[in-house]
């Protein structure tokens, strides 16, 4: 008797040329809704009756009906319209023929320049590398900031929270550590801005040697969730490429609040339950596994830097709460230092960095937690100095900070364009700490 394998087969029949699937839009309520095979993931085209076909990606399931959203705003359809199966899911061009170029979120160009002809492509969904096959992170990275490489030192692999409100000079930070920073490789992900401020930041805050290094991925406030969802994505797999030949990738990603929201449109229109402030549980998981996918493996690293934005400063939104939770450290800026011309406005006491003392020598280390010492004895008496209620002498570790604090504030501010050696930062550090007889810890 002839024994069929009817699973081989049908997967022969779905993948050879000339064999179609096809089904019929059924409704469009927010997400779109069609009786079709196809599978969570896999791409389809919604063929209209003018125009060229529209690109949809299926994001779920309701009864016999898949849920499909569309990359651009459709326009045109109608019910009972033909949705293809292309039996695909997104894969973009990675390599180093993306340098120096602005993509939009499924890596195609928006700079006006050329097509990108890329030896290789890869799937914009991938795990992440396996937890035992992931080496400790044990280098120094360098930003070129001194109060980050001093106080706050990054390891190659560490993935870091940049917490910031709004105008307290976050795009300019980030400017700065891409064209600064010790990376062979920068990946940039700016999702949900908007569209005037794109231009700006790669005129002005990257300039022409940041991008030489970089791939931007720009996916603006105005265009879909899914768009903006796969912004991300795609940069993580030229990320994972990159890594993959032994490159040390950073990737900075402004920023993880808009991502999370538009996990949040989608999850909503799909149908899962709402959270706290919203936020369905896909949002949340989201979260985890893009920031799992960065770190080392076994032949490179990538360096992650995420901007969390805080709504009226507040630090304990979801958003915030959940990143803080599964990253590898965290630097606040703060409004109270921007508005005192304190630029960069990072507040050292709000900040850590968790692999701080593996990449730190032991003199880095305590003369670090002299210079907090100090900031904290200053800011604890801070609005006696200020209506003048502090008495010369009631303290003399609040009399020290007073005398030490304009070169602390000179160290921990800097100007645009004036990138600090590593060396540098430590060895400046290192005299600041001689500076504070006081114990510490």
């Amino acid at each position: 008797m002839l024994k069929l394998n009817v699973a081989a087969l049908k997967q022969r029949i779905s993948t050879s040329s000339g064999i179609r699937t096809v089904g019929k839009l059924h409704s469009a309520r927010g997400v779109l809704t069609a009786r079709i095979d196809a599978s969570v993931g896999e791409l389809c085209q919604i063929h209209r009756h003018h125009g060229e076909p529209v690109l949809a990606e299926v994001i779920g399931f309701e009864g016999p009906h898949a849920q499909l959203m569309c990359f651009h705003e459709p326009e045109g359809l109608a019910n009972g319209l033909e949705i293809e199966a292309l039996g695909r899911s997104v894969r973009v061009p990675t390599g180093p023929a993306l340098l120096g170029r602005v993509l939009d979120g499924l890596a195609e160009p928006i700079d006006g320049g050329p097509p990108i002809r890329a030896p290789r492509k890869r799937a914009t969904l991938a795990r992440p590398p396996a937890a035992m096959k992931r080496p400790p992170v044990a280098e120094v990275f360098g930003t070129g900031q001194r109060v980050i490489d001093g106080l706050l030192t990054f390891g190659k692999g560490q993935r870091v929270g940049l917490f910031a409100g709004s105008g307290v000079g976050k795009s300019t930070l980030l400017g700065d550590i891409a064209r600064y920073a010790s990376s062979d490789v920068n990946i940039i992900v700016l999702v949900g801005e908007r569209g005037r401020e794109v231009r700006p930041f790669l005129d002005d805050c990257l300039k022409e040697q940041g991008l030489a290094r970089s791939v931007v991925f720009v996916a603006t406030s105005d265009e879909t969730p899914l768009m903006r969802l796969r912004a991300v994505t795609s940069a993580l797999a030229v990320a994972d490429d990159f890594r993959a030949a032994g490159a040390n990738v950073l990737f900075l990603l402004d920023s993880l609040t808009r991502l999370a929201t538009a996990q949040r449109e989608i999850g909503l229109q799909r149908g899962e339950p709402p959270g706290a402030r919203g936020y369905p549980p896909s949002a949340m998981q989201l979260l985890a596994s893009v920031l799992e996918r960065l770190g080392n493996s076994d032949k490179g690293s990538i360096t992650g830097i995420l901007t969390v934005l805080v709504d009226g400063d507040d630090h304990n939104e979801p958003v915030a709460d959940a990143a803080r939770s599964i990253l590898d450290g965290h630097v606040v800026l703060t409004r109270k230092l921007a508005q005192r011309g304190h630029f960069p406005a990072v507040d050292v006491l709000k900040s850590v960095s968790r692999v701080f003392n593996d990449v730190c020598s032991p003199g880095q280390i305590e003369a670090a937690m002299k210079v907090r010492a100090l900031l904290s004895a200053y800011e604890e008496a801070y609005d006696l100095i200020q209506i003048g209620a502090y008495t010369t002498g009631a303290n003399p570790q609040v009399d020290r900070a007073l005398q030490l604090l304009p070169a602390v504030n000179t160290y921990l501010c800097q100007r645009c364009n004036a990138p600090t050696a590593v060396e540098d930062a430590r060895n400046a550090l290192l005299q600041l700490g001689q500076a504070w007889q006081f114990g510490v810890g």
